[in-house]
């Protein structure tokens, strides 16, 4: 595309369709996932209800760390989203807003995000959000994304900080109880991503990006997920004996295990003798993960509450 016409999209563009651009790099729905793993863990460390202005301070600072992440993201795969079905409406590939521009704006975001954190939270939930934001962008977008089929296992880490974040800015300090729950969302990270990668594969696969699912059949990814999936459903048992969680949790993640490994065998039958994904159906999977881990932080954060 010409200099010339893109230049005439971003200006032809109301002021409209420029906020809802700019609403759209920060990815809202990958940061709603994302606070819902922040927000029960400060209930849970707080063995109750966590002072409101910490909370707000807390999704404030969260909300624009994730937001200038996924700008940063977009910045930098604009050339394989321009590609993709599933991005190429996002704003970059739309010439909406410029890359400069997109630039000073997760710039922005990153730095706001961080004095927010600092001052009204504290230290170290600051840090623990640069961290999360620079492993992002700098480990999984830049160096594993288009190089491995191992890029979401352990670029997923930054998506993991989270459980972290809602623990330190209540207790100010780490402990095992945040760990179990970082690992949960480690374990759960790679059988959520890759339904919906199966979903997509070719579109990965049209611009070089080894995700599992475009490098192995199905059935050997529906495998990996089974795997994961089991390992997910143990470690989430482990809170039980670390942070002496109620009968509440415990039920909860017994139950939702069981569902979700059920959901995860059924994959692994269908996808057994077809690559036909519309009988494969990745996308019940992807959902399910959705749920679960929704459901399971929500006990996280009843649990001391009906427990008491």
């Amino acid at each position: 595309m010409t200099t010339t016409l893109v230049t005439e999209q971003v200006e032809s563009a109301t002021w409209k369709d420029v906020v809802a651009a700019y609403v759209g790099l920060t990815k809202p729905r990958v940061i709603e996932l994302l606070l819902l793993t922040t927000v029960p863990v400060m209930f849970f460390a707080a063995r109750g209800v966590p002072g409101l202005w910490l909370v707000v301070a807390t999704v404030i600072g969260g909300t624009l760390s994730a937001g200038s992440a996924s700008v940063f993201n977009c910045v930098y795969d604009r050339d394989i989203d321009e590609q993709m079905r599933r991005t190429r409406r996002r704003a970059l590939p739309r010439h909406i807003v410029t890359p400069v521009s997109a630039l000073v704006f997760g710039s922005v975001l990153a730095v706001l995000s961080t004095v927010v954190l600092w001052l009204w939270v504290n230290p170290l939930s600051a840090v623990l959000s640069v961290a999360a934001n620079a492993f992002y962008v700098f480990v999984y977008t830049m160096l594993l994304k288009r190089r491995t089929t191992q890029n979401i296992v352990w670029g997923g880490i930054a998506g993991c900080f989270p459980a972290l974040i809602g623990w330190t800015a209540v207790t100010d300090q780490l402990g095992w109880e945040p760990i179990v729950l970082f690992a949960v969302v480690f374990f759960w990270t790679p059988p959520h991503t890759w339904a919906l990668a199966l979903r997509y594969r070719e579109d990965y696969a049209n611009v070089d990006v080894p995700m599992l699912p475009v490098v192995k059949p199905a059935a050997v990814v529906a495998r990996q997920i089974v795997a994961y999936s089991w390992v997910m459903v143990a470690t989430s048992l482990l809170l039980w004996p670390v942070a002496g969680t109620g009968a509440f949790y415990s039920i909860v993640a017994v139950v939702l295990g069981a569902v979700f490994l059920v959901e995860a065998h059924k994959l692994a039958r269908r996808a057994r003798n077809t690559e036909d994904l519309s009988l494969i159906k990745p996308m019940r999977l992807f959902h399910s993960s959705n749920l679960y881990l929704s459901l399971l932080f929500v006990a996280v954060a009843l649990d001391p509450l009906i427990s008491r």
